[in-house]
């Protein structure tokens, strides 16, 4: 397997040598040359697998250059019940009717982003044992990548940890999740803006080649293709578990910001996972939504991001979007690379007359949107037609799900996080706060330590030049 960038640019690189980078030289997204493709019997063979063995059959196929003891030894080591609370890893429990909950939020830090990042944890810690070298991960949050990746990176050898997030437009668990920690690699700093201001700062650092070359800056958003790659796995995890026929075709529904975490569904896809539709759920902020029904891309000015009450959503640049924009417009760099140039100067581009429109449609893609009102109203029906609570982004991918799905289908959605994040919301759908997971009671009263800084690129590249590992 090699990799390759969105925008050209790049010799095509085994996975070790794209894993601490994050954005390609050339400032594209890297990207494996071609996916692989299940071969005839392998999906019915993967029936019965803990999710530590789908995790290996899987990724072995992305991975190919770590010895393959030492892969094994990291999912095992990464993929455990003692981590995730649960021996399924991603329990899937029925809503009733056809619907499941594909639970993604038992890890560290109550967020789907876990599975993803305590991975990539061990895959850093594991690289830069070999090297003896160290890194310096630069990161942009709106809730939940931030506390994922902090936890997934305290206390690990050689790594620093700086992460960006919006002031003051997280949640309060969220927010007191990041800044409470105390550990010494980990360094919060706090943008006056919105997610894609502190997003923008992130892309703009990791462009400075003599900067990232000098400090060994990674990144550890959706943009490092090992995020991307390791949730893969639960779109199958979550297929094996409600069917019995291998040919079965299911829906997945999943609220989206970023577009990491349906990426890796529209992989799984192309792998040759019975995958029906993609239900992409948006929030206010619907920017991916209108691309999906309309063929333009219009990216939003600061001013214009709402800040609503599914906050890790509150998005209008979904930076792993060129991934699929590569496919889509038949892995044209130069296309790639004239789509985002309109965006620079222009704030959009437009693919609704284009021979690509169809293609769109032909994805297995369909979209809608959620706001306050439909979230609060899918948490009380959820609760009150099955005793579950889920969260204000769950729900989201819910209600748009719903209104896609079809007889004969079932329906996954996606979990993103544990309800008790969004304490706020949740009482106003049902005059009661969820149930807390042990140990995390009190986290709003502990200290917090973070740094507020504008959105200056030179601000917060001097801030890590003075702190670097």
């Amino acid at each position: 397997m090699r990799y390759i960038s969105t925008r050209g640019g790049m010799a095509p690189a085994p996975f070790s040598d794209i894993l601490l980078g994050g954005l390609a030289p050339d400032g594209g997204l890297t990207i494996p040359d071609a996916y692989p493709v299940l071969a005839p019997g392998e999906l019915a063979g993967w029936r019965g697998l803990s999710y530590a063995g789908l995790a290996w059959a899987i990724l072995r196929k992305f991975i190919d250059d770590i010895p393959a003891g030492d892969l094994r030894a990291l999912i095992d080591k990464t993929y455990t019940a003692d981590i995730f609370h649960s021996e399924a890893i991603t329990p899937v429990t029925s809503l009733g009717d056809g619907v499941w909950l594909l639970g993604l939020s038992n890890g560290p830090t109550l967020a789907f982003k876990d599975i993803a990042l305590q991975l990539l944890g061990n895959l850093f810690e594991y690289a830069l044992l070999k090297t003896g070298g160290h890194l310096n991960i630069l990161g942009a949050t709106s809730g939940d990548t931030g506390s994922s990746a902090e936890y997934a990176m305290r206390g690990k050898r050689g790594i620093r940890v700086f992460m960006l997030s919006p002031h003051q437009k997280m949640s309060r668990f969220q927010t007191a999740q990041m800044f409470s920690l105390q550990d010494s690699n980990i360094f919060n700093i706090a943008i006056r803006g919105v997610f894609d201001d502190c997003q923008d700062a992130v892309k703009a650092a990791s462009n400075d080649a003599e900067f990232k070359a000098r400090y060994c800056i990674g990144t550890v958003n959706s943009i490092n293709w090992a995020r991307v790659a390791a949730q893969i796995v639960y779109y199958f995890k979550g297929w094996l578990a409600i069917t019995d026929r291998d040919d079965q075709p299911v829906s997945f529904a999943i609220p989206s910001g970023n577009f990491g975490n349906i990426c890796a569904g529209y992989i799984a896809k192309r792998m040759g996972l019975p995958i029906h539709r993609l239900i992409l759920a948006t929030n206010e902020n619907n920017v991916l939504d209108e691309f999906f029904r309309t063929g333009i891309y219009r990216v939003r000015a600061t001013d214009q991001v709402l800040h609503t009450s599914s906050p890790s959503m509150d998005i209008s640049k979904a930076s792993n979007f060129e991934r699929f924009i590569f496919d889509l417009v038949d892995r044209d760099p130069e296309r790639v690379r004239m789509l985002w140039q309109q965006i620079e100067t222009q704030g959009f581009f437009d693919l609704s007359g284009s021979v690509h429109f169809q293609a769109i449609r032909d994805s297995g893609f369909v979209s809608g949107s959620s706001t306050h009102q439909d979230r609060i109203a899918t948490i009380r029906r959820i609760y009150q037609d099955s005793g579950i609570i889920v969260d204000t982004h769950t729900a989201d991918g819910i209600k748009v799900g719903l209104e896609f799905r079809e007889e004969g289908i079932p329906l996954i959605c996606a979990e993103t996080a544990l309800p008790t994040k969004f304490e706020e919301s949740i009482f106003q759908a049902l005059n009661r706060a969820p149930e807390r997971p042990a140990g995390y009671e009190q986290l709003e009263t502990l200290p917090q330590r973070f740094t507020l800084m504008d959105a200056d690129v030179t601000q917060i590249k001097a801030f890590i030049a003075q702190h670097a590992a």
